[in-house]
């Protein structure tokens, strides 16, 4: 927010050079270069525009996020956590505080040495991450930092790093959340949290299945999961082959027999998410996030976008997922349910049948195939 202002001057500034340009007289001619900069000043606007419409969607969503991290807290019963956190902290900055000592001395005078520094104290947890931890200790599911041992990466996301690891003799895949995640997201101790509990609830064949976690944001906060056999679902259907149609010379697909079953199983996976209680939206279905084990059976993963929708909650809002698989409806940050999962998963099926890349024959962008989609579902 500390740039609002910055960005609300440079706005006003273009309105002020457009404004100066229209105003000139109109026996003067309007060169080539004064249109150029015209049409170049009407660029910066729009995109200013767009811009306000973003920072506008996801405040919206950061307020959801904060009114569903209150209806967790009071159904699970930590909600007091939260109200006792904060008049704990009003406390610590009373101004009466300080009055309640004797006079001469401080509060706290009888705790510090003289000649040593107070130690600044750690700021307390998001009330979430903690009752989570509480939840790993008691059901077997805490994990410690010294207990693995990292071997290879083997993928990277966009928050966290995929390691080969050994665990507690068990080879395992381990998911190290970066520490660059926790700095700049101020709710990301939430959302790391809300990821395992939400995966330690699931118990399906083809969904990835947590074995373990360390909460202890942002040095050490990671997942340990089963270990597959790498590839994804993408790399299994297009043999590492970029966005291009397929060529006569390139090497068959899956048989089509095999690639319906990955469908099966991944629809199995969703209606399991899905019919839970409260519901799981996943929000971000792609064949990258599909793996598979050494039986070619496919495991739904990645699950740092998923969040709960409580009975009585209709719809999430704001823009998350990967553009090509989603729907039309988060893009343009519309309330949603579970049912954008679905769309994701229709063209997930039609890559998986086809085993062609989604929009394969075109050079969209983002907003023209939501554009085209869009105007599509409307007719």
């Amino acid at each position: 927010m500390s740039d609002a202002h910055p960005r609300h001057d440079q706005h006003r500034g273009l309105r002020g050079r457009l404004a100066g340009l229209f105003s000139s007289p109109p026996s003067q001619p309007q060169n080539h270069q004064s249109n150029e900069q015209v049409a170049k000043l009407m660029e910066e606007l729009g995109k200013e525009r767009d811009l306000k419409e973003t920072y506008k969607a996801r405040l919206e969503s950061t307020q959801g996020y904060l009114r569903f991290c209150l209806e967790v807290a009071q159904e699970h019963g930590f909600l007091h956590l939260i109200s006792d956190s904060a008049q704990q902290q009003q406390q610590q900055h009373s101004p009466h505080r300080d009055a309640e000592a004797e006079p001469g001395t401080t509060a706290g005078d009888d705790d510090v040495e003289e000649d040593e520094p107070a130690e600044t104290p750690r700021p307390p947890c998001d009330p979430y991450l903690a009752a989570t931890r509480d939840l790993a200790v008691q059901h077997g599911w805490s994990a410690a930092p010294d207990e693995i041992e990292l071997h290879e990466v083997i993928g990277r996301g966009t928050t966290a790093d995929i390691y080969r690891a050994t665990w507690r003799g068990l080879e395992v895949a381990v998911k190290w959340v970066r520490l660059e995640f926790f700095a700049s997201n101020p709710s990301a101790e939430a959302f790391f949290a809300q990821e395992a509990d939400l995966l330690s609830r699931q118990r399906h064949p083809h969904v990835l299945r947590l074995m373990g976690a360390c909460l202890r944001p942002p040095e050490s906060s990671f997942l340990v999961t089963e270990l597959l056999s790498g590839a994804t679902l993408g790399e299994w259907l297009h043999g590492g082959r970029e966005r291009r149609p397929r060529a006569s010379s390139s090497p068959p697909p899956p048989p089509l027999v095999d690639r319906v079953s990955r469908a099966l199983e991944i629809a199995l996976a969703m209606r399991h998410l899905h019919e839970q209680t409260p519901r799981v939206v996943h929000r971000d279905l792609k064949p990258s996030n599909v793996l598979l084990d050494d039986e070619l059976r496919a495991r739904v993963t990645d699950f740092g976008h998923a969040r709960f929708l409580p009975d009585g909650k209709e719809a999430l809002t704001g823009e998350t997922g990967t553009y090509v698989y989603m729907a039309p409806e988060v893009i343009r940050c519309e309330p949603y349910t579970e049912k954008c999962d679905v769309y994701s998963f229709g063209v997930v099926l039609n890559e998986l049948i086809t085993a062609e890349h989604p929009y394969v024959d075109t050079s969209y962008g983002p907003s023209k195939v939501n554009s085209n989609v869009d105007y599509a579902n409307k007719q």
